[in-house]
């Protein structure tokens, strides 16, 4: 094989355009030629070692997440195409760093092309007050109920939207309704005091079909971003876990799962004041709050904002992340069961993922640190060493 046919093949590999023998290909020829990376091009040469080069991309991808973020994060800003670079980046700098080992793919992963995990997308169910479910995937869109003096719609862009129809029906007591996604599933809902709403896979939220009285309250379990329409008179709160979060009008993200050891808070923009049995705490943005399951005291600390809801903008953000943290977000997102056949304590990753690309592409990154392997088993990833 000649040095620019290699090249080549390697580009496609990163870019995630090889066939299963390609792939194969790149294996048998990887102890052939070394690369090195200038002006955003590979070319062959022979006075570095793979390992170099590695380190010092790894350190420009570490420099590059550490770079202060702005404090939104959606397609179409400046961050969407920050995030696409270090995507590309990482992937680049994990090949390099590990390329001298030959451990570019595991064939438990890829000898299987049709062994194929789709993953989530936008699905729930809604609970109405009288029990009644109405599955909001195949729902056609438009008015899907009326209830309470409360219209309930589903819009083009399939966001659940409440609308309370004439304020004379605010005589009526509201109803509870509550909206549940699976695993593989998320959804956006607004309620019907404006405040949006977007639910993680695997949560649920009960609310009101419209607020009464002196505050604005709802139940949260598992993960949800909330951009809360500001009513200084009707305090908004939430409660999840072993405490409330209460607020006027702020966007702020609660992850709650009841098979994690804590409930984490993070602000974005406002102020939030957390209530637990112990204590409260009062959150400025860029603060996330953490709270032990079992109770105790909340701890503040400052932390990326970007990385508790990129979940929200479709990407997984790894940044020392414990592994067993890792694969329940992947068990939730491709709804697929873990079965661990080694010890993950100590083992730590970071890394940006897209969550609309396979899973295969995800758990191959992760097996390029040469830390963990992964064999998929039907809609079960058995972790080893």
């Amino acid at each position: 094989m000649k040095p620019e046919e290699f090249i080549s093949l390697y580009e496609k590999y990163i870019s995630g355009s090889c066939s299963i023998e390609e792939e194969q290909l790149l294996l048998t020829h990887k102890d052939s030629f070394k690369l090195r990376e200038e002006g955003g091009k590979y070319l062959v040469d022979d006075s570095e070692q793979d390992e170099q080069i590695g380190q010092r991309v790894y350190q420009r991808i570490n420099q590059t997440i550490s770079t202060p973020e702005p404090k939104t994060f959606r397609i179409g800003s400046k961050w969407w195409t920050l995030a696409a670079i270090i995507l590309l980046t990482l992937t680049v700098g994990i090949i390099l760093f590990n390329y001298k080992s030959g451990n570019v793919v595991k064939r438990e992963i890829a000898a299987n092309p049709l062994n194929k995990i789709k993953q989530g997308s936008n699905k729930a169910i809604l609970t109405l007050a009288d029990g009644s479910k109405i599955v909001l995937t195949g729902t056609a869109n438009g008015n899907i109920a009326n209830q309470a003096g409360v219209s309930i719609t589903k819009s083009k862009d399939g966001e659940l939207i409440y609308t309370v129809a004439t304020k004379n029906e605010k005589n009526v007591p509201p109803v509870y309704n509550q909206i549940s996604t699976p695993r593989g599933g998320q959804y956006e809902l607004v309620l019907p005091d404006g405040t949006k709403v977007w639910l993680n896979a695997a949560s649920s939220l009960k609310y009101p079909t419209y607020f009464a009285g002196n505050e604005r309250s709802v139940q949260l379990d598992g993960e949800a971003y909330f951009e809360v329409k500001k009513n200084l008179k009707m305090p908004f709160k939430v409660n999840s876990g072993n405490a409330t979060v209460e607020v006027l009008g702020t966007h702020f993200n609660i992850k709650a799962y009841d098979d994690e050891d804590v409930m984490k808070t993070t602000l974005l923009e406002g102020a939030v004041r957390l209530h637990s049995k112990n204590s409260i705490a009062t959150l400025k943005p860029g603060q996330q709050a953490v709270l032990s399951n079992n109770g105790g005291n909340i701890n503040v600390k400052e932390v990326k904002t970007s990385e508790a809801v990129a979940w929200k903008d479709g990407y997984f953000i790894f940044k020392d992340t414990n592994l067993r943290d890792i694969m329940n977000q992947i068990s939730r997102w491709y709804d697929v069961d873990i079965e661990y056949q080694c010890d993950t304590k100590d083992k730590s990753f970071g890394g940006i993922y897209s969550k609309n690309k396979d899973i295969n592409e995800l758990l191959k990154g992760l097996e390029l640190t040469k830390l963990v392997h992964f064999k998929i088993e039907g809609r079960r990833i058995v972790v080893t060493r």
